[in-house]
């Protein structure tokens, strides 16, 4: 469906045609993602530090670090981390090399909980994916890739 149709206005320059259509593009992407985390009581920014953590292979990350490799940067990473302790997917404890901060692990539930996941992600990535072929999906990339540059 053209970005017209959605907004219902036919009277759109091009450079705030892209905007919206980036944006309502991000909002259907955020909106599906949501849908398929729901059952497991998942936020798609606490599935996101998961990821990170899952990433570091044993390795813990103070939380500075997940904050920098979050996708969402203004998401509150203490409050995240929080929630995923509750739900025993991740462990905090003092860094031993600076004591003012906190190094975050992903358990095995964590790890477990991911491996759950991980199929709903890839049926959600394919869902909107699969309607281009791979030299598309690259020309997409880089055009994003400098539109944000």
């Amino acid at each position: 469906m053209r970005i017209e149709e959605i907004i219902k206005s036919e009277n759109v320059d091009i450079s705030k045609k892209v905007i919206l259509n980036v944006m309502y593009s991000n909002s259907k992407l955020n909106e599906t993602f949501y849908v398929a985390l729901k059952p497991f009581d998942m936020s798609t920014e606490q599935f996101n530090v998961l990821r990170i953590l899952r990433g570091q292979k044993g390795n813990a990350l103070n939380m500075s670090d997940i904050q920098e490799r979050m996708i969402a940067k203004t998401s509150n990473t203490t409050r995240l981390v929080d929630k995923l302790l509750k739900k025993e997917l991740v462990t905090r404890r003092v860094c031993k090399d600076n004591r003012r901060k906190m190094d975050v692990s992903i358990t095995d539930k964590g790890l477990e909980l991911l491996k759950i996941l991980d199929p709903l992600v890839k049926a959600h990535e394919e869902h909107f994916t699969n309607k281009l072929n791979e030299e598309e999906l690259d020309t997409l990339n880089k055009l994003l890739e400098k539109f944000r540059s």
